[in-house]
């Protein structure tokens, strides 16, 4: 009997480690708020660069990503990023390496 109870408190143990991990990950140090607007601003002054931008993110090409849009996403702070393309956290580092090649002496991110 002893050993049934110490194998049932094992087993309540780990489950209970199990369903509280999860949720102790999602927790995020605190971090200062992102100025939504201010990330995309700089984008939004230059003609065209937003829809450049989404048509890359749609298609996986950044063949009409241009100059002038990749200056202003090289003057983007990184941490605007993920709150710009929640839903495709790999775009941004698609996009930096593709205008590496256009704008060579672009500052990284």
């Amino acid at each position: 009997m002893e050993n049934t109870s110490r194998a049932l408190v094992v087993v309540v143990a780990l489950c209970v480690a199990v369903l509280i991990t999860p949720g102790a990950a999602n927790d995020k140090p605190p971090s200062f708020p992102v100025d939504i607007e201010k990330c995309w601003s700089s984008l939004f002054n230059v003609e065209g660069c937003v829809l450049e931008l989404f048509k890359s993110v749609f298609s996986g090409k950044f063949g009409n990503v241009g100059v002038s849009c990749c200056k202003a996403y090289s003057t983007i702070d990184a941490n605007c990023w993920p709150h710009m393309f929640p839903l495709n956290p790999f775009f941004p580092p698609l996009l930096k390496d593709n205008c590496a090649h256009i704008v060579p002496n672009s500052p990284a991110h």
